[in-house]
């Protein structure tokens, strides 16, 4: 008798190929992939984009992609009341799908932080303060009955300060790839790297900002900016305005080997956002033995980065700029920091956060636990090519 493939579809804003694709689109998709190859029918539902066609099927994962970033939400909400899933996840990155009011089966809430001052920096005060009502305030209420899945202890604690019991809420982390072979060597002169996104709650302009304070003192301090978005001019401009152009490099996209090669040459890896829900980056430098210098107020930065061990958290601006010093000019402090990090790095795989996903999966769905064969795994790409 067959094994019946389980069902599952995730509603996200955009996927990893869109032009504003990050860390929270990744552990999407690596879930996604994950669960398919384990046999379970997939599909991803998200914004529209010129850089992938509306339907394909990769890695297992059925990718629906129509809306831009306001209409998704609606062509959303069709295919999750026309879907005929055993569990629909829903992806709340600030603005929820509301798939509780269309779904035919359990939903499953994932959030990777809370976007208070992002609503505020990106909407203005009036819309601002509309949409962070709906995630503080309504969503709870509206998911009142749904369990919850984030990707740090820091986020279950601050919903739990909007009323989601932390008894709903599953703590599935963030994996690291191991880092790929690389010829790349420290710089000779001090280099600082920074790989975001180029949107404006990133605060790449504090990066920017500490080059120019550092600048007197190390005279040949470089910092490399590794990433695309909208935020790119402004970013350009800044740095000009600011006399330090020659000092900042902004590379815009990179491969994932030039990236890593980058990562590898640099002696502090840079995290100056004003939210992170974990900061997979963090552990990607730290797999190269480099150390990072967050803020402490950053959410799942605090737990991503051990301070004082594989990096430095900093309480303000003055004091981001006196950790960067630290390590800049601290060789042998840097080394063992960079070192701790790397066998922290090594502690993390996405092989077991997907079995944590899979059972939360399985239990909220109210399926059956078990193993599905590696035959119906292959069915579904089949399937899925069709």
């Amino acid at each position: 008798m067959a094994v019946q493939r389980p069902r599952v579809l995730l509603v996200n804003w955009r996927d990893t190929r869109h032009p504003e694709g990050g860390g929270s689109e990744r552990y999407v998709e690596r879930m996604a992939e994950g669960l398919a190859r384990r046999g379970y029918q997939v599909a991803i539902q998200c914004a529209a984009h010129d850089r992938a066609p509306r339907l394909e099927t990769v890695d297992g994962v059925r990718f629906r992609r129509a809306g831009n970033k306001f209409t998704v939400y609606l062509h959303a909400l069709v295919a999750i009341a026309f879907a005929r899933a055993d569990l629909v996840v829903d992806v709340q990155n600030g603005m929820p799908f509301f798939a509780r009011l269309v779904a035919r089966c359990p939903v499953l809430i994932l959030v990777h932080h809370l976007h208070e001052q992002q609503w505020y920096s990106a909407f203005g005060r009036r819309l601002g303060r509309l949409g962070w009502w709906i995630e503080s305030t309504l969503a709870p209420r509206l998911f009142r009955n749904c369990r919850y899945v984030t990707v740090s202890d820091v986020t279950r604690r601050e919903l739990a300060d909007l009323g989601v019991e932390s008894s709903r809420v599953n703590v599935v982390c963030n994996g690291v790839e191991p880092p790929p072979p690389t010829q790349a060597a420290p710089a000779a002169e001090p280099t600082l790297v920074l790989v975001s996104r180029l949107v404006p709650h990133k605060q790449i302009e504090h990066a920017i900002d500490a080059v120019v304070a550092l600048a007197p003192h190390w005279p040949d301090l470089r910092l490399e900016v590794v990433g695309e978005g909208p935020w790119y001019p402004v970013l350009a401009e800044y740095a000009s305005r600011r006399g330090v152009a020659d000092r900042v490099r902004l590379h815009g996209w990179m491969t994932e080997q030039a990236k890593h090669e980058t990562l590898a040459r640099a002696w502090v890896h840079l995290c100056p956002s004003a939210k992170e829900g974990w900061g997979i980056v963090i552990m990607e430098a730290a797999g190269h033995g480099v150390p990072s210098v967050a803020y402490r107020s950053a959410g799942g930065v605090a737990e991503s980065i051990v301070d004082n061990r594989t990096g430095l958290l900093a309480n303000g601006f003055h004091d981001f700029v006196a950790k960067i010093e630290v390590l800049l000019a601290d060789a042998e402090r840097r080394t063992a920091m960079g070192e701790a990090g790397r066998r922290r790095a090594a502690t993390f795989d996405w092989e077991t956060s997907l079995d944590e996903f899979e059972h939360l999966v399985r239990e909220v769905a109210g399926l059956p636990s078990g193993e599905l064969g590696v035959q119906s795994a292959h069915d579904l790409v089949e399937q899925g090519a069709r």
